[in-house]
């Protein structure tokens, strides 16, 4: 291999994806989609006091958020059985590159058509969500299997925080720019023409990523059919896999926690939408975007402790102090959180583990892996089980919500996080995962 590790050119493009793709999960599943979605004329029927919005689809009737949730789920069922197949086949081939490219892209026009959503044809608006979903999740198996072959292990943790970072900066850029657009009115429909800049963004960007990667690393060179190769690929990892204790066990926490972590980042604003007394409309809005905003830029902040944590005591501790204190988070928002002072709290400390969580998870990943050509193959396990994780907890949260309410659907996160800290208990010690004391 002639590919050389650790070069700083090579390593900024890398996290230029995450600025690039990030005002995805920002601006479309956590801030302005949301509110453009819930503001949308639903039918409202009052049940035990309180106004709920539903819609008719399929021939059944939803809450709206419900349907939404479901939605969500179907999409990361979808990615987790097309990932592992077409990973086998981009590492047989040696095509990360072109498969990220084709995640992206689709990720990103269908993006761009949520311009045309409109509540009398909610199957097509539906279709553009599972469709930008399906794009910005598939695109992140193959990014994410480059972190190995681009950087040595004892950088993992700081690239990892670097790309999330930037991620997070760039998206809360974005969403600014957004914002003005839509409270200065310079535009007539501008939260739609918002979606239309975000999907120009995470292309535009791209750009820099896919420039700056090389293509094809190990220098593969694929004869025969390309299917059944990858098929074969995905066994060859499997059996690798199976013989790895360590990384079983750390896989079967991070499903477990992942469920909570990645239901809370999909669904909190439709939280403070339903459960947070705004005085008004206009500051419920603005309330929202000030605390995702917040989030944002504290995650910064948790992404880069934690790194720094994990390198004093070790991955494995570091993790497992973050999964016990969002324990805590879902049982304040449960019990606590009522008014907006009291959501911008809560929304800071989610922020800054969440920063930790999410850049930790991948970079302990990363680490655990054998010697392999096979990242994106191996990645693509890590991405099943996340996706997986995401379809049990947003349909949870939704079949919870639809026969209780969305308070309820938190306390039930709580389980996942409980179950997830004592799995992390019982992942072996290994080199890799250490910190100097």
């Amino acid at each position: 291999m002639s590919f050389k590790k650790n070069d700083k050119k090579t390593i900024a493009a890398w996290t230029m994806y995450d600025w690039a793709n990030s005002v995805y999960p920002l601006v479309i599943t956590s801030a302005i989609f949301p509110i453009f979605y819930e503001a949308q004329n639903f039918t409202e029927v009052v049940e035990n006091g309180k106004v709920i919005k539903t819609i008719d689809f399929l021939g059944h009737t939803f809450v709206n958020t419900e349907l939404y949730s479901y939605v969500i789920s179907l999409s990361y069922i979808i990615v987790a059985v097309l990932s592992p197949l077409l990973s086998g086949i981009a590492d047989y081939s040696g095509s990360k590159k072109s498969y990220m490219k084709f995640f992206c892209y689709l990720g990103a026009i269908s993006c761009m058509t949520f311009f045309f959503f409109d509540i009398n044809y909610i199957g097509w608006g539906m279709l553009s969500v599972l469709l930008g979903s399906i794009g910005f999740s598939g695109s992140l198996v193959f990014y994410n299997a480059y972190l190995p072959e681009i950087a040595t292990v004892d950088l993992h943790d700081k690239v990892s925080a670097k790309g999330f970072s930037r991620g997070y900066i760039g998206a809360s850029l974005l969403l600014i720019i957004c914002l003005i657009l839509i409270m200065g009115k310079i535009i007539p429909d501008a939260a739609k023409w918002s979606f239309v800049l975000t999907g120009i963004w995470w292309i535009g960007f791209g750009q820099i990523t896919f420039n700056g990667l090389p293509s094809n690393i190990y220098n593969h060179k694929p004869e025969g059919n390309r299917f059944t190769k990858g098929f074969k690929e995905l066994k060859k990892v499997w059996q690798q896999f199976s013989g790895n204790k360590a990384l079983k066990r750390y896989l079967a926490s991070f499903f477990v926690y992942s469920m909570g972590v990645q239901t809370i980042m999909l669904m909190a604003v439709f939280f403070g939408t339903k459960e947070i007394l705004w005085n008004s409309p206009e500051e419920k809005d603005t309330g929202l975007i000030v605390s995702i905003l917040l989030i944002q830029f504290i995650a910064v902040a948790g992404a880069y402790f934690t790194a720094f944590l994990s390198k004093k005591i070790g991955n494995i501790k570091a993790l497992s102090s973050i999964v016990f204190v969002w324990v805590l988070i879902c049982i304040g928002a449960y019990q606590f959180v009522y008014t907006p002072t009291q959501f911008y709290i809560i929304a800071v400390v989610i922020g800054f583990v969440m920063g930790g969580i999410q850049s930790l998870s991948r970079s302990t990943y990363s680490k655990l892996l054998p010697e392999t050509e096979d990242h994106a193959s191996f990645f693509s396990f890590y991405d099943v089980l996340e996706k997986l994780g995401i379809v049990i907890g947003t349909f949870g949260f939704g079949l919870i919500e639809g026969m209780f309410s969305i308070r309820e659907s938190v306390l039930m996160l709580i389980v996942f996080f409980v179950v997830g800290f004592l799995l992390l208990l019982r992942v072996p010690k290994t080199a890799a995962l250490a910190g100097n004391n």
